[in-house]
C-alpha cells in the first residue's frame, strides 16, 4: 500500500499520479504500485512539486510495517533505535510584552475594594 500527499502542488501533477492511483480526498493518493514505479513516481514528484511539498508512506518489512519520505517539508524523519519518528522543527513563540501600569488586583489591593 501506497499513499502520497501533496500539499500546494500543480494541478498537472495530481493528473500525473491519477494514472496509477486513486485520489481519495484532494491531493491525497493512494494505490499498490510495484516498487519500481513507486520510486519513479516519487522522483517525478520531487522533480514537478515547485513550492508545494510532498509526503510518501509506503508498507515494508520493519518493526512498523511503514515508512516514509519527505520532500521540502519542515518536519523530518528521524531514525531511533530502529523506529522512524517525526522530527518537528522546534518553535519558540515570541515573548510577550509586559502591560504597562498597575494590575486590576494591585489597583484593588490598594484602595482596598474587593
Amino acid at each position: 500500500m501506497t499513499v502520497i500527499v501533496l500539499t500546494n502542488c500543480p494541478a498537472g501533477l495530481r493528473g500525473f499520479l491519477t494514472r496509477w492511483m486513486l485520489e481519495i480526498s484532494a491531493g491525497v493518493f493512494i494505490g499498490n504500485p510495484s516498487t519500481r514505479i513507486r520510486d519513479v513516481l516519487w522522483s517525478e514528484v520531487q522533480q514537478y512539486t515547485d513550492q508545494g511539498r510532498a509526503l510518501l508512506v509506503h508498507t515494508t518489512n520493519n518493526e512498523q510495517g511503514f515508512t516514509f519520505r519527505t520532500y521540502d517539508h519542515a518536519w523530518k524523519p528521524v531514525d531511533h533505535e530502529g523506529l522512524t519518528l517525526i522530527q518537528r522543527p522546534k518553535t519558540n513563540p515570541p515573548p510577550t510584552p509586559a502591560k504597562a501600569g498597575w494590575s486590576t488586583a494591585s489597583k484593588r489591593r490598594r484602595f482596598g475594594k474587593r
